[in-house]
């Protein structure tokens, strides 16, 4: 490889990077304006391109609507921070993320979050119910890990992702939620609707009426059809969270724009 190859390579690693520190940047601004926020608590990693296994992550101590591009931590599989900085890392962050990165090529975003409605279902036996279009789209492909304590132990961590398996999402019981995705926008998007599956879910159960769910050929259907895996439909609407990411990019430059420092 030439000089002049290797710099072009360099320069498109460090324009990919920019890229991704936005993009996370951005998800972070829009966990704190949906209000899931845990004061300085859970978070969110995007994995970097390249063999060095390196990924991004809030720096601990700052509460979502501060970060920026610039002061996202960068570590390494061990936790370890991999450029100067002056901010610490979450441990439980890191036993969570750092296994999930390890053992999922495809899952380049994890978004972890603690909101009331994500935990009053995560304590609820029977978990996330059909009792929605929204929630069906996790029907069938929803992981579930038993509560084991504050993640600080190593060993919990093959037990998380075994539970996780090829899910796009997961309950932590007694905990919180856990999505995943290719790009941050997709983890984003997922924690958004699973998020508001669970709202809608205490908000029908706090009535007292009685509940229905569809036939589970039509839950399985729906489910289908908002994943994208199903060809069966009329119609197909293949650009949706394209255009709701856009919307919500468009959000963020009018109501945080210093997230791209």
């Amino acid at each position: 490889m030439n000089a002049s190859t290797c710099h072009a390579d360099q320069a498109a690693t460090a324009d990919e990077e920019l890229r991704l520190r936005r993009e996370l940047a951005a998800v972070y601004r829009l966990v704190a304006h949906f209000r899931m926020t845990d004061l300085i608590f859970t978070h969110i990693s995007a994995r970097l391109p390249g063999p060095e296994n390196h990924f991004l992550i809030n720096p601990y101590g700052l509460l979502f609507e501060e970060i920026t591009a610039s002061n996202l931590v960068k570590i390494d599989l061990d936790g370890r921070a991999v450029e100067d900085t002056p901010h610490p890392v979450n441990p439980a962050g890191f036993v969570i993320h750092s296994a999930i990165h390890a053992a999922r090529p495809d899952a380049h975003c994890v978004l972890h979050t603690h909101t009331k409605a994500g935990c009053a279902v995560a304590a609820q036996e029977h978990g996330l119910l059909p009792l929605n279009q929204i929630s069906m789209e996790f029907y069938g492909r929803l992981g579930h890990h038993d509560y084991e304590g504050v993640a600080l132990n190593l060993a919990e961590q093959q037990r998380l992702v075994a539970d996780l398996g090829s899910h796009p999402a997961m309950i932590l019981r007694n905990h919180g939620l856990l999505t995943v995705g290719e790009t941050p926008a997709q983890a984003f998007l997922r924690m958004y609707y699973l998020d508001k599956a669970c709202e809608i879910q205490t908000a029908a159960g706090s009535g007292g009426a009685k509940l229905i769910t569809p036939a589970p050929d039509v839950v399985e259907l729906t489910a289908r059809q908002l994943s994208g895996e199903d060809d069966s439909s009329d119609l197909q609407d293949d650009k949706a969270y394209d255009l709701a990411w856009s919307a919500l990019l468009r959000l963020v430059e009018r109501i945080a724009p210093d997230y791209k420092d």
